[in-house]
């Protein structure tokens, strides 16, 4: 079979993903800031720690898929709102964690009204099994991930060996 010249755009599952999320985080993102004067990253990180309480920088970043830079800015900007705390963690020193203030667990409570309206209406077009088919299949896709990082990183090194080295070198760099 030849290979295809274009990506087929009415069938290529990244993109329709990536578009989505795109144009739902960008009107979340408007509306967030127009009534509460935050954005969606102030947001994704208010959800986890209005579910964990207290989370670190690094936790957030495995869990969602942040840049663990952009969640540590994040915190920080947080914090100077008063929204969280930030502390060491008693078990790892180095480690540190956001614990969620009364004042961020309100806001959280605000926007989630909004997220929730958002979410209804995007799910409206779908019937309640469509729903949740939907919610199952996103959530074996979410799972597969790791494997799809593991058929790129061999397709890569099959046929770009030299591309494949150097970021085995630099993930090496990285672990120093």
């Amino acid at each position: 079979m030849a290979s295809p010249t274009n990506v087929d755009l009415e069938r290529y599952v990244p993109a329709f993903l990536t578009w989505i999320a795109n144009k739902l985080s960008r009107g979340a993102s408007q509306h967030y800031l127009a009534v509460f004067d935050v954005g969606i990253e102030t947001w994704r990180c208010l959800v986890l720690l209005a579910i964990h309480g207290s989370i670190s920088a690094q936790q957030v970043s495995r869990i969602i898929g942040m840049d663990k830079s952009s969640v540590s800015r994040c915190f920080k900007s947080m914090q100077s709102r008063g929204l969280v705390t930030i502390g060491l963690d008693a078990g790892d020193g180095r480690l540190r964690i956001a614990t969620l203030t009364p004042k961020g667990r309100e806001l959280h409570d605000q926007i989630l009204g909004i997220a929730l309206e958002r979410e209804r209406a995007f799910l409206s077009v779908l019937n309640p099994q469509e729903t949740e088919t939907l919610i199952a299949l996103l959530k074996r896709l979410h799972e597969n991930l790791p494997a799809v990082e593991t058929a790129t990183a061999r397709y890569v090194a099959r046929r770009f060996p030299a591309a494949a080295r150097r970021r085995v070198h630099d993930e090496e760099d990285a672990d120093e």
